[in-house]
């Protein structure tokens, strides 16, 4: 049987963390069991259960005060998750002994770990050869949204992520219980978007560069002609807003199918068993 995961990363302060508690509060309601582990190496606080903790093989503190290293606290992060893809036993042992099937990875926030450091796709390729069921959900700060450019340099994350791990892939607007109701009501341009309206509304009359008009330009059309990025708002005070989140993830990696073969053929074996104990 297959078994299912969730990578979660987002840049640092989107609310991965946040994400993650509201996700095994969600589940513990509804009667699913999920587990959480930690791949952040300079983490420092959660206000749910860890399963397992990278800080355990390695932390930023241990690689930054190796006086042979002279790391800072980038270079520390970089090293550990480099260490940690070399490590990949160690992770093995965490998940062996894991009863139930879904866990989402609370990821570090390096945004250069998705996009040209392989890491993260190291992880995910080992994690499928496991027999994990993954997708990625990339998670933007719905504050940082509010404007056009930085929509399109959160779209351009996002997609980075979603090219070089090559896995379903779900996008998410976090933080927006926190939004203003103007703040609410504007973010709904970025939903549905328009691009080219949004870049000639706030950008091209701010821009005198021809060029730069044009990049914005190909940009939006790129994004918009193949349909590539999508965010989906979450409201952690809203059961139905986190419920939609879930139920996205869940079918792009096809949880739940499997349990109900699984239920069905359990039913099967116990009516052959009762058939035998009848014959007999």
């Amino acid at each position: 049987m297959p078994r299912y995961a969730q990578i979660v990363m987002g840049p640092a302060g989107s609310g991965k963390s946040t994400y993650c508690s509201t996700i095994v509060k969600h589940c513990e309601c509804i009667g699913r069991t999920v587990h959480v582990i930690n791949l952040d190496p300079a983490a420092e606080y959660f206000d749910y259960p860890l399963y397992a903790d990278i800080r355990e093989l390695i932390s930023v503190e241990d690689a930054m005060e190796d006086e042979s290293l002279h790391f800072g606290p980038n270079g520390g992060l970089v090293f550990c998750m480099e260490y940690f893809a070399q490590n990949f036993d160690w992770l093995f042992e965490q998940l062996d002994d894991l009863e139930d099937d879904y866990v989402l990875f609370d990821c570090p926030g390096q945004i250069e770990l998705y996009t040209h450091i392989p890491v993260m796709k190291q992880l995910v390729d080992q994690l499928q050869h496991w027999n994990f069921r993954v997708c990625g959900v990339f998670l933007i700060d719905s504050q940082f949204l509010n404007e056009a450019t930085k929509f399109v340099s959160g779209i351009l994350s996002a997609l980075s992520a979603m090219v070089n791990l090559e896995v379903p892939h779900i996008n998410v607007m976090t933080k927006v219980d926190l939004l203003s109701k103007k703040a609410k009501k504007n973010l709904e341009r970025y939903l549905e978007p328009d691009l080219h309206a949004l870049l000639d509304e706030e950008v091209e009359h701010k821009i005198k560069s021809n060029k730069f008009q044009k990049l914005n330009t190909a940009i939006a059309g790129l994004v918009e002609d193949y349909s590539l990025v999508k965010f989906f708002p979450l409201d952690n005070t809203d059961e139905d807003s986190i419920s939609d989140i879930l139920l996205m993830i869940d079918n792009a990696i096809q949880y739940g199918e499997d349990l109900e073969s699984k239920e069905i053929k359990e039913r099967e074996e116990e009516d052959t068993a009762e058939d035998n104990y009848d014959d007999s």
